[in-house]
């Protein structure tokens, strides 16, 4: 039931950096439809993103977070995508600095440390990762914060900054799961984002960085409260509906699997859900004849159709986007 919102959060912060693609992409994407060579590209990015959040989120379980898993993250995200060749999983060697496209560091906005204090930053940065400081939010948005601004690789720090959001939060138990976005809010406030970590730089000015970084938690927390309201409510429904539509035993494996995967194969639905195919076939048919899933490639041949459940990428998004 976390997967559309997993996806969501990896479109949005992908977004922040310039990526273009959404969440029915994507997912289509990894059910087989084709799309042109820089649409891929972007929705590749996008898959690393989420394959990067699995990947930190199985070893948060274990250990720590640390630089050495920083820099396994960076080698996930960075894997066969647009900047490949800007050292994945390595911290920088060179000076970089933030500004208009081109322009000289003495025109930069944002100057990070040199790579000769890199370490000495990141060392203190991972220390401060295992003090219990006076409050976990307020400490997450330090952390945050100190990370964007020590800027440790040549490119992708945003969405590393932004993963890291979550998985401090898990890893103080603050969270259950590191489920937790915050992109969709950074997004829709995006200047003041850029403008608050940059008064830090400039100012010194913590204090209305971390008020920012407070209010971003509490909004994003009630819409994600309502965005999960709305999906349990949904399922509840489709629980009913399924079980009338199909009248099968099966109903909860088809509803469950639906909602593991909202864009899906025919053929793979089949496999996912372990239903015999004598049983599932005639239940995803009904279910289309209903409106309830939408064809968005009917089969052909050996090619299995791709079918969309649209209400459940509809209550993630929180808008119509089939």
């Amino acid at each position: 039931m976390l997967s559309p919102l997993t996806q969501r959060e990896a479109v949005l912060s992908s977004k922040i950096e310039g990526t273009q693609a959404t969440v029915d992409e994507v997912l289509e994407y990894e059910a087989g439809l084709d799309f042109d060579a820089e649409k891929t590209k972007d929705i590749q990015e996008i898959v690393n993103y989420r394959k990067t959040l699995i990947m930190a989120t199985e070893a948060v379980a274990q250990r720590p977070l640390s630089l050495n898993l920083l820099r396994q993250m960076h080698a996930v995200l960075m894997d066969g995508v647009r900047g490949a060749n800007r050292t994945p999983g390595e911290f920088r060697r060179e000076q970089n600095w933030i500004g208009s496209a081109g322009c000289p560091i003495e025109q930069a906005s944002f100057v990070p440390p040199s790579p000769l204090q890199l370490l000495d930053y990141l060392q203190a940065w991972e220390a401060y990762l295992t003090v219990n400081d006076v409050d976990v939010l307020v400490q997450c948005a330090v952390v945050h914060a100190q990370f964007e601004l020590i800027h440790p690789f040549k490119d992708s720090n945003g969405r590393i900054g932004r993963l890291l959001i979550p998985l401090f939060l898990y890893q103080k138990r603050a969270l259950g799961s590191p489920m937790f976005y915050l992109s969709d809010y950074l997004e829709r406030h995006r200047e003041e984002y850029y403008a608050r970590l940059q008064a830090i730089s400039r100012d010194g000015d913590w204090s209305g960085w971390i008020a920012f970084f407070l209010d971003a938690v509490a909004s994003q927390a009630l819409t994600n409260a309502e965005r999960v309201r709305a999906t349990l409510a949904l399922y509840e429904e489709m629980k009913r509906r399924i079980a009338e539509l199909t009248r099968s035993q099966h109903a909860i494996a088809v509803l469950d699997t639906l909602f593991d995967r909202p864009i899906f194969q025919s053929n793979d639905f089949v496999q996912r859900s372990r239903i015999p195919k004598q049983s599932a076939l005639p239940s995803l048919r009904s279910l289309r004849e209903a409106g309830i899933l939408q064809v968005l490639r009917e089969s052909s041949g050996r090619r299995s159709g791709v079918l969309a459940f649209r209400d459940l990428l509809n209550c993630a998004e929180g808008r119509k986007v089939l």
